[in-house]
């Protein structure tokens, strides 16, 4: 798949499930990202995604490498909508 493809999807499912945050951007935990049966079902590697998300700016989030449990709560905020 189009890296950039997968980016723009990613960019969709966060407009889904996140809220708005206090700066108005939308935002979502790492955990309700990947226990979201839609995106277990759109995204093969959700956390390469995420990276590639991050190098082009597209999200923010603080970890430099996401796990499941231990990252559940990262929030990842989207800078483009």
């Amino acid at each position: 798949m189009d890296v950039n493809h997968e980016i723009n999807l990613l960019v969709e499912e966060i407009q889904r499930l996140g809220s708005k945050n206090a700066d108005g951007q939308t935002s979502v935990t790492f955990g309700v990202l990947f226990n979201d049966d839609r995106c277990a079902n759109i995204f093969e590697a959700l956390v390469g995604t995420l990276k590639a998300a991050k190098k082009k700016k597209v999200v923010a989030f603080q970890a430099e490498l996401l796990l499941q449990g231990v990252h559940d709560n990262v929030e990842i905020v989207l800078l483009q909508e």
